[in-house]
């Protein structure tokens, strides 16, 4: 037989921040909304969303697999520490220092296909903006500690982006035979 035990309340489970303010909580979908988020517009928004993975995208696996048939072996979701950020990369092979990082269109604001929501657009705005700062912060991170970074768009095929990944991987072979 189980017994259900309430959680014990606490001030954050109440919505009290660190700094004791009460947070204005609101709920779509039986789900809370932080303060300072906008209320998702449906709730078929919040589904999708939630949807989304962090990783092993149908995009990734795609790419692994056509680099696995390939005959290539690669590290997946690597945590890579450089300059003081923390950092995975979707694909990487760390004896050859290349990682590779396999971008969302929408998340990461492609030239060719990025678009901005009409729905919450100064949210949407402000978080896709954040985003490509971070790539950039990687980038610079990761290339200061002598890592070359590869990125490839959501809407690049996968044999393509594996011709990309192994010519990367040829050029870094090519510098460390030259050294």
């Amino acid at each position: 037989m189980r017994v259900s035990v309430p959680a014990p309340s606490t001030p954050r489970s109440r919505g009290i921040s660190k700094a004791g303010v009460i947070a204005a909580e609101s709920t779509q979908g039986g789900h809370p909304t932080p303060a300072g988020y906008p209320m998702p517009s449906s709730q078929a928004v919040t589904a999708v969303m939630r949807g989304n993975r962090r990783s092993d995208t149908g995009l990734e696996v795609r790419v692994r697999s056509e680099l696995h048939r390939r005959g290539f072996r690669f590290r997946k979701q690597l945590l890579i520490a450089a300059c003081g950020i923390r950092v995975r990369a979707d694909v990487a092979f760390p004896r050859q220092r290349l990682a590779i990082f396999l971008d969302g269109c929408f998340w990461h604001r492609c030239p060719e296909h990025g678009n901005s929501p009409r729905s919450n657009s100064a949210y949407w705005s402000a978080k896709l903006d954040r985003n490509v700062e971070r790539d950039l912060k990687v980038l610079a991170a990761l290339s200061s500690e002598g890592w070359r970074v590869l990125r490839i768009w959501e809407h690049v095929p996968a044999d393509l982006a594996a011709d990309q990944v192994q010519a990367a991987l040829t050029e870094c072979m090519a510098v460390a035979d030259a050294c």
